[in-house]
């Protein structure tokens, strides 16, 4: 496979002077044996081996936009992870929000299931919420008072209780699409709030979001929409690189390459 696509990039074993690999954090079977093979590879080749952090790989996928030089704010919000930092400087960071049970996404993953969607939950509460009344009903928002943290836990039991016993008839495509939207409108604003406040805070002028969850186009937009009014920029990767990808853990590693 790695050969395969050095091939297709017209390169070979030699020209690699360090290969990059995702250390953590994880599902342990999966890094370990992507640690073991890319040791081994690093090792039989003599080359470097840069581990990297797959939380802040995510902000260097801002290393294709054009956005400004730190500080700034960075928000990851993935499948796995809520966390909202502020970047002193490209490897200098302090986290000053993140969640206290279920991240983000995966709250849009037990809430698809719930609802019948599909799974990754994300892009089908979206399409579903195109359709539905983000109004309707009225899920709890996290407040976790002075602090930029976030939960998810309450907002996914409540959906599972609206559904449950709330609900005078069987769930029809309506009430999906009404709890879609209005499941989504409730997970998405403590994530712009605590995000532009944490800016203000900082003072800083931008905000940069990455993970599965940036590709979300209810948040992008609402985000940006906020941190304008408060004059702030807010930056998103493109879609494709919202998700985990290769060439996240790349740009973080080459950072750090040329740093050492």
């Amino acid at each position: 496979m790695i050969e395969a696509a050095l091939k297709e990039s017209g390169l070979e074993f030699k020209d690699l002077n360090a290969i990059a690999v995702t250390s953590n954090p994880g599902l342990e079977g999966s890094l370990l044996v992507g640690l073991t093979t890319a040791r081994t590879l690093a090792m039989l080749l003599k080359i470097e081996l840069i581990e990297v952090d797959h939380l802040e790989a995510h902000l260097f996928v801002s290393r294709f936009s054009d956005i400004p030089a730190p500080p700034g704010i960075g928000l990851v919000v993935s499948g796995g992870h809520t966390r909202l930092v502020y970047i002193k400087e490209w490897g200098k960071y302090e986290i000053v929000g993140r969640t206290r049970d279920d991240a983000a996404g995966e709250a849009f993953d037990k809430v698809a299931s719930i609802i019948g969607l599909g799974y990754p939950g994300g892009p089908e509460i979206e399409k579903a919420s195109l359709k539905g009344d983000p109004n309707r009903f009225q899920f709890p928002v996290s407040d976790m008072g002075d602090c930029f943290d976030f939960s998810y836990s309450g907002i996914k039991t409540a959906v599972l209780y609206k559904v449950r016993y709330g609900l005078k008839e069987k769930l029809s495509k309506q009430d999906t699409c009404d709890i879609a939207a209005s499941f989504q409108h409730a997970a998405i604003t403590p994530l712009v709030d605590n995000a532009v406040l944490a800016a203000l805070k900082y003072k800083t002028g931008w905000i940069f979001a990455g993970g599965g969850v940036s590709a979300n186009s209810s948040l992008r937009k609402r985000l940006k929409a906020k941190a304008a009014e408060n004059g702030i920029k807010a930056f998103f990767p493109d879609k494709a690189h919202s998700t985990d990808n290769a060439s996240m853990v790349a740009a973080c590693a080459e950072f750090y390459l040329n740093k050492k």
